[in-house]
């Protein structure tokens, strides 16, 4: 009888002990706001002080070859989360920071949010929207279980304002319902908000969408943090107060999360939405996109190469740098792979980077598929194409330069691998190449 039991108890145990090793790892997807393609400092900056996310970079996989979605807020953001081209997602450019305002992401895409929440994952979004501002286009209906932060474009820290058009208009919400955190920073509300969601979740698979609103302006980095960078020439001196700020609090994030015992499963994505901004708000710059050309709003490399990272301890490499092409729809398919979830139905232009992860010799998945941008709806959109080392930009602006404005480029082909920092049009030396790809972009838009 002992026997028996004994048996019935060891299969039990190690029932038990499989489920527990093979629960579904949490997942936590961090996107910054305005971040330089190499405004880090694990990705070159010297004058940055950014030790909590290199160290995040120290425990994962690190892309040098990353692109968004868009060059702009709201399409970057479509395009993640719902794995698609953001004209086919339907949100060409960015959406309505106006309560009740049109423009946002059609109720019927399917998110990474209602994914997850479909395998029974808790769901949360804290940080910024900008994916809608109606009831049936805020978080709350596009698949999150709670949500906390603003429904437009951008925010003062303190007074949660949304000012840059009249009149003036206060946004803060939590699950739906306007709340008042006066005089309290945005950044720290953040982490409160999402800590509390972990411990209420700690015992079942959550995904958080932490959505950050920094470093895009205006600029408020702590006082500390902005005499630590006093020596800085302005505005840099302002923007790296802010990525500072922004870093000190995704280190108490990831230290929640550690305090949790949860680091091991879970996976902690890090990406940029778009490059630096060189607009009048953002003091006409700040940021820096390294060897590369562009900024916010263009299809240069600098609008749209940015840090990206993502860590699993558990089961991802660390300490890993990728060189392949990657891309921020392929988020939506590589999680889907990891977590041995089942992706939408949706058609999905994003590809699996799980092997790549796992692999620094494995092909990237866009080796035999053109990348494509599209961005603004009018008769003019700006557009680029990218298949393997050759790039084709059929119309863009080129923001390098710190008045905000830009001058207009079109037909520009260039050979990333030889000139990474796109200074010669070879359209006239290379008119076969750019039909091609002037051919793939009129095939995307059919």
């Amino acid at each position: 009888m002992k026997t028996i039991l004994s048996i019935t108890f060891l299969l039990f145990f190690l029932s038990f002990s499989n489920t527990a090793l093979s629960a579904p790892p949490n997942v936590i997807f961090i996107m910054a706001d305005d971040q330089g393609s190499e405004d880090l400092g694990c990705y070159g900056a010297k004058d940055l002080v950014t030790p909590n996310t290199d160290a995040l970079a120290a425990r994962g996989v690190r892309f040098t070859q990353f692109y968004s979605a868009a060059p702009v807020c709201s399409p970057s953001r479509a395009g993640a989360l719902t794995g698609r081209w953001p004209a086919r997602a339907g949100v060409p450019g960015n959406c309505s920071s106006q309560k009740g305002g049109k423009g946002a992401l059609p109720p019927e895409e399917v998110t990474m949010a209602e994914m997850f929440k479909a395998a029974g994952y808790a769901t949360a979004h804290v940080g910024k929207w900008h994916l809608g501002y109606t009831p049936e286009t805020k978080p709350m209906a596009q698949g999150f279980d709670h949500s906390f932060g603003h429904m437009g474009g951008c925010i003062d820290n303190f007074s949660h304002f949304f000012y840059w058009s009249g009149p003036n208009i206060h946004d803060l919400w939590r699950n739906g319902e306007e709340v008042y955190h006066d005089g309290e920073f945005f950044p720290d509300l953040m982490v409160r908000e999402a800590s509390q969601f972990m411990d209420e979740n700690r015992e079942k698979p959550f995904f958080i969408y932490y959505a950050l609103n920094t470093p895009h302006y205006p600029y408020q980095g702590d006082a500390k943090w902005l005499e630590h960078f006093r020596h800085l020439p302005y505005p840099r001196n302002l923007y790296a107060a802010f990525v500072a700020a922004q870093d000190q609090r995704l280190g108490e994030l990831f230290a929640k999360v550690d305090q949790l015992g949860l680091r091991d499963n879970t996976v902690i994505i890090f990406q940029s939405d778009n490059g630096h901004s060189t607009e009048e708000r953002a003091h006409f710059g700040g940021g820096s996109p390294g060897k590369y050309r562009g900024a916010k709003f263009s299809l240069f490399e600098g609008g749209i190469r940015l840090p990206a990272i993502i860590s699993w301890p558990k089961s991802l490499p660390q300490n890993e740098v990728r060189d392949q092409i990657a891309h921020s729809c392929d988020w939506l398919p590589t999680l889907a792979e990891l977590t041995g979830i089942q992706p939408p139905d949706a058609r999905l232009d994003g590809r699996s980077l799980a092997g790549v992860i796992r692999d620094a010799k494995a092909p990237s998945p866009h080796e035999n598929h053109a990348l494509h941008w599209l961005v603004g709806g009018a008769k003019n959109p700006d557009w680029a194409v990218r298949e393997g080392d050759w790039k084709l930009i059929g119309n863009t602006r080129d923001t390098s330069s710190n008045d905000g404005q830009g001058m207009r480029v079109e037909n520009m082909l260039v050979n990333l691998k030889d000139d990474p920092s796109e200074k010669t049009n070879l359209a006239d030396k290379h008119p076969d190449i750019a039909a091609r790809l002037r051919e793939l972009h009129e095939g995307h838009l059919k």
